[in-house]
């Protein structure tokens, strides 16, 4: 018979199919983890998907955070078992009232399921990241309003809210209003990079298919951003860095209803590094030059049937180009200020 090992604390990650959810399950698991060991539930709105490996979890759990019956039924069954609450989940939409909502609801519904009056839950760590600094960048009609009234970086966590809607601040202010019942701690991140198809907001997955679009049609690699973003600094961060940021908070008594910024610490330009990718991918180099920006999202909104091409092609993992990118979200970024989350 197989003895079971004691664990010090249970954690719920919220959004496991992600970039930082996977390194964090990754994370969790190792018998090395600060806290551990560690009993890990891992949730998402879909069923895992075949790369996704399942030993990482000690369960996987399937919901719809926006429905509150669904979320209730869910985890009450193991409410009286979580400790630590890893939020990484994101749901976007046009403008930031909406986004607001949604975010806030869903966070909501996954809080009121686990404060039952037996909880255990003791900290979340809270992912957001630096459109606190920059306001709401996706939003078409606010965005306007933030070229001169945001932040100029360096970015500190101390700096102030800016005076525009953000669901980065609902969703601080929403875990604030449960202390001191529950500690917190919020991570904002740079640009992630990890390995996920799960995240339809990987920067990197994003330029590698617009890069394979570009060999496999013989077409240019432009970049699809401005002078600014091409010769500016800019940084990303590591999803395995921010995991690792995740768990220390989780379980350090200083890092308690604290935030924290999460960059690699280098930077480099899009200048510099357009070359490197033009390299890697085996496609045209093509100089910025003003006057010649371009739509990606227009370009790739009809590569479709391309990308099955490619899949098929080399015989890649199977997905829709739809499914794997969100070049929506990546064009206000790479338009505006490279290096924001």
């Amino acid at each position: 018979m197989e003895l079971q090992t004691p664990h010090n604390f249970v954690a719920l990650i919220v959004g496991v199919t992600g970039m930082t959810g996977l390194s964090l399950a990754e994370a969790l698991s190792r018998p090395d983890c600060l806290g551990g060991p560690w009993k890990v539930y891992g949730t998402s709105r879909r069923p895992l998907p075949s790369w996704f490996p399942p030993s990482l979890l000690d369960r996987h759990i399937t919901f719809d955070a926006l429905d509150v019956d669904d979320t209730h039924a869910k985890l009450s069954p193991i409410s009286n078992e979580i400790t630590h609450l890893f939020w990484l989940s994101v749901q976007r939409r046009d403008d930031e009232e909406a986004n607001i909502t949604i975010n806030q609801t869903m966070l909501a519904n996954v809080l009121n399921a686990l404060l039952i009056p037996s909880t255990s839950l003791r900290h979340v760590t809270l992912q957001t990241g630096t459109k606190h600094y920059m306001g709401p960048i996706h939003d078409p009609v606010r965005s306007k309003q933030l070229i001169n009234n945001s932040h100029a970086p360096p970015f500190h966590e101390s700096m102030p809210r800016l005076p525009y809607p953000n669901f980065y601040y609902a969703l601080e202010d929403s875990v604030a209003s449960h202390a001191p019942k529950i500690t917190y701690s919020v991570h904002r991140s740079s640009i992630i990079v990890g390995a996920s198809t799960r995240s339809e907001h990987n920067a990197l997955l994003m330029i590698a298919a617009y890069a394979a679009v570009c060999r496999h049609e013989n077409l240019p690699f432009q970049y699809p951003g401005n002078r600014y973003t091409w010769e500016h600094f800019c940084d990303m961060t590591d999803a395995g860095v921010l995991a690792e940021q995740h768990v220390w908070a989780a379980v350090t008594p200083k890092a308690r209803n604290e935030a924290f910024n999460c960059a690699n610490g280098d930077v480099f330009t899009w200048k510099r590094m357009w070359k490197v990718m033009s390299e890697e991918f085996d496609v045209e180099y093509v100089e910025y030059k003003e006057g010649e920006e371009f739509d990606i999202e227009e370009l790739m909104s009809k590569k479709g049937q391309v990308w099955d091409e490619i899949v098929e092609k080399y015989g890649l993992y199977e997905t829709k180009l739809e499914e794997i990118t969100c070049y929506a979200a990546y064009t206000p970024i790479a338009a505006r200020v490279s290096g924001s989350g």
